[in-house]
């Protein structure tokens, strides 16, 4: 077959992308600056080149197709290529750098960004642009070319450098500690708050320390870390938290720590896809924060 037809446009992949990524012409056009029916031509254009449906109309919605949805995957793992490829190019002519790093958002603010100084003196011609991101990883759209996170160390087609365990504490507001004789039985009996990203914390914690688990009373969940440790501040119930995000606190008086540390089954891990590890500015950042780390090792997926 001839490779020009197996290489559609790049404005017909483009408007492909969008399309399947949003599952709306809508939104497509909207982020492409189009009309809703330039849209719809372009993908009608595209199917016929190809000569699949790519889209199925269901009322006034449109759904991917099993074709189409193996052809986006395929597809936004290519364009993730090209979009990393043009940047280092774009970097190495300008002479200066980026990073588009992704990171948990109580961990950029209480770890990072207080060291972040260290590595921008070190390299004064990186730029770092910084994205809170919580949940899965999504590398495909070229967005983003590393993050940090916690996990168990596994993300397909990535190379994961492990950084730090996650130690837990379990923490109580000081006031309500003065009040009560604080040991991890007491606390056990306490209205208990999570973190939805961790729901299982409470349970390892409950099983270490031989508790119970019927005795547990679940109370409020947050998606930030930053929100429970202020909602324990504020005397709603006790949290189980990291306790590297919480050194501020502890020096202050503003949290009491009950019970010695928990060892979690989850670990810190700065994450990248493998297709990104000659990017310069990755580079430069990997080796500066593996000093800061105990870890050194790095696991490919």
């Amino acid at each position: 077959m001839n490779a020009r037809h197996l290489t559609p446009s790049m404005s017909l992949l483009l408007v492909f992308e969008s399309a399947a990524r949003h599952e709306s012409y809508t939104r497509a056009a909207e982020d492409l600056s189009l009309s809703q029916s330039a849209i719809s031509k372009q993908v009608q254009a595209l199917e016929s080149h190809l000569g699949l449906q790519l889209f199925r109309r269901e009322g006034r919605s449109v759904r991917l197709t099993d074709a189409g949805r193996r052809y986006y995957l395929e597809l936004t793992h290519a364009l993730g290529s090209i979009r990393s490829a043009t940047l280092q190019a774009m970097s190495h002519q300008s002479g200066s750098s980026t990073l588009r790093l992704a990171t948990l958002p109580t961990f950029g603010s209480k770890w990072l960004l207080p060291r972040i100084h260290e590595f921008y003196t070190a390299n004064s011609g990186i730029t770092i642009h910084l994205h809170s991101r919580i949940g899965d990883l999504n590398f495909e759209q070229g967005d983003l070319d590393a993050a940090i996170t916690v996990g168990t160390g596994y993300w397909p087609d990535c190379t994961a450098h492990p950084l730090q365990n996650e130690q837990l504490i379990a923490i109580i507001n000081p006031d309500i500690a003065k009040q009560n004789d604080i040991t991890p039985e007491w606390l056990g009996k306490q209205t208990l708050l999570t973190i939805n990203s961790n729901p299982q914390a409470w349970a390892d914690w409950f099983s270490h320390f031989n508790l119970p688990h019927t005795q547990m009373r679940m109370g409020p969940s947050f998606e930030l870390t930053s929100h429970l440790i202020q909602a324990v501040r504020a005397g709603i119930g006790a949290g189980l938290v990291p306790q590297a995000l919480i050194l501020d606190e502890l020096q202050r008086g503003e949290l009491q720590t009950v019970g010695p540390t928990l060892i979690s089954p989850r670990s810190y891990y700065l994450v990248y896809p493998n297709r990104n590890a000659s990017l310069p500015s990755l580079i430069a950042f990997r080796e500066w924060l593996l000093q800061q780390s105990p870890h050194h090792a790095a696991i490919t997926a």
